[in-house]
């Protein structure tokens, strides 16, 4: 075994799901044989939360053949204070208990790990975004925008391979679930929860998730579709003008939500052509993957820059 590899457990977590692997950041390569799923309910009291993360992380680990572990990155949404560890998600109906809470300091005790072990963390969007630049090299030459679309919206801002957070175009600390749209933010909107009510405010029977939204629109039920091309057409109005002043060459869709593309990109295109933009549209083949493959990039620069 070469003893020059960096093994990181990256941990790709949402709303109401968690994804785990084995990632050799040296190679980046992710292990396929040790990557761990569960759904979960991010509302729960943050003792269970954190012990469904602590038997995933394990269930990961014993799968891999790897002798030592160098660090855990989190992929997470925010807000979150990523450089401390600390979560500040508030009124978004995931991970309502773990408001002020140190999740750094407390994943540590909760895994028996010392103080001093790396424990990363970073936006699920920019993890997103820069797996998909490592997946497909012809991003490395433009500006992409890589969207995030399921119980959040997420977004991340990459110029020929590096993330921008200061760049023209480019909204506070990189996020677009909070700019203003319509009598709210744009996540009210642009999100599971604005798609849902799309359908639900019309249909006479409810649905509760996005994948029964999705299958009925598979099978051509007209409230489903309009509810997905509403969604396009909310999605289309928040991006257009940040595609405008970034420059964006290129978009790329992950979560969810971006398996119903049929459904709401052609709205997209038709708003974006309108105003004489053409940025060509990717949808991630494997955005999980690519988002453990963006935290493992945080692990060897976080350490590299503590050399």
């Amino acid at each position: 075994m070469n003893t020059d590899m960096k093994h990181v457990i990256t941990l790709d977590i949402g709303g109401s799901h968690i994804t785990a692997a084995v990632v050799n950041a040296t190679t980046k390569t992710v292990y396929t044989n040790t990557i761990v799923k569960e759904s979960f309910d991010s509302n729960e009291e943050v003792e269970e939360v954190l012990s469904l993360w602590k038997k995933v992380i394990y269930t990961c680990f014993a799968k891999a053949d790897v002798q030592k572990l160098e660090g855990l990155a989190f992929c997470m949404p925010g807000p979150f204070d990523y450089e401390k560890g600390i979560c500040w998600i508030k009124d978004q109906s995931k991970y309502e208990k773990f408001y002020g809470v140190d999740v750094k300091k407390a994943i540590r005790e909760k895994m028996e790990l010392p103080a001093d072990f790396p424990v990363y963390f970073q936006n699920d969007a920019d993890s997103f975004g820069i797996g998909e630049v490592y997946q497909n090299p012809a991003f490395l030459d433009k500006k992409v925008i890589a969207i995030t679309l399921g119980t959040g919206l997420g977004a991340c801002f990459i110029d020929h391979g590096n993330v921008a957070l200061h760049a023209v175009g480019v909204p506070k600390d990189g996020e677009i679930y909070n700019l203003p749209y319509k009598d709210t933010m744009a996540e009210d909107y642009v999100s599971a929860r604005g798609l849902l009510r799309n359908y639900n405010n019309k249909a006479s029977q409810s649905v509760q998730n996005g994948l029964n939204l999705y299958e009925l629109a598979v099978r051509n039920d007209a409230l489903a579709i309009a509810a997905f091309q509403e969604f396009g057409k909310d999605l289309a109005a928040v991006l257009l003008p940040l595609v405008q002043e970034f420059q964006a060459e290129a978009l790329v869709f992950g979560g969810k939500i971006a398996d119903g593309k049929d459904f709401f990109l052609p709205e997209l295109q038709s708003l974006f052509a309108a105003h004489g933009l053409e940025p060509s549209i990717a949808i991630s083949n494997d955005n999980e993957k690519a988002a453990l493959l963006g935290a493992a990039n945080l692990f060897l620069a976080e350490t590299l820059a503590e050399m």
